[in-house]
């Protein structure tokens, strides 16, 4: 996919579109003005690294709705008959709103970026496992159990299958009835 399309082909035909650099096309480094002909209707990839944050909505795929979503109400409640003074209840209820949002964000001020580190190191550590060790593991073992088991079949149908076909053909002839006794 070094060109545009060709004539009669829609972008909708590629899985992936190339990988666009600003300075150039990747295939040509010199051309620091890429060819907008060779650009028509193709789509570009945006680079994960230059990704924007949402600071509004900061859980798109909802992860924590159940887990830590504890409001005042979730935690103290008086049934009826059992009631507090009004304005002890409303200032149990700002201690606790306002407790609760400043310690969680002195908490992610001191804690957060170093956590964020571990876990981006720790997911780093586990996608390199993966990709360079775990799948050319099970690609070499299916390889290798794919010959094992090839040896395998060779052996049981050399050895069992004349076996169990002898002992089928004795067996055959044997009838069993059963009668009810009185």
């Amino acid at each position: 996919m070094t060109g545009g399309l060709k004539d009669g082909e829609t972008d909708e035909e590629f899985l992936h579109s190339p990988f666009i650099r600003k300075q150039g096309n990747i295939y040509k480094p010199n051309n620091k003005d890429m060819d907008n002909d060779s650009m028509s209707g193709m789509k570009t990839m945006q680079d994960v690294h230059t990704k924007e944050i949402d600071l509004v909505n900061r859980d798109p795929k909802r992860l924590n709705d159940d887990v830590v979503k504890v409001d005042f109400e979730d935690v103290i409640a008086e049934p009826a008959g059992t009631y507090s003074f009004d304005g002890v209840w409303k200032a149990s209820f700002t201690t606790f709103t306002v407790t609760k949002y400043w310690c969680y964000r002195l908490l992610t001020a001191l804690v957060g970026i170093p956590l964020a580190l571990v876990w981006g190191i720790f997911f780093a550590i586990l996608s390199f496992i993966h990709i360079w060790a775990v799948v050319p593991c099970v690609k070499s073992y299916l390889i290798e159990i794919h010959c094992v088991s090839r040896v395998y079949s060779i052996c049981v149908h050399t050895f069992c299958d004349p076996l169990f076909e002898a002992m089928g053909k004795c067996f055959s002839s044997i009838r069993i009835s059963t009668t009810k006794g009185v």
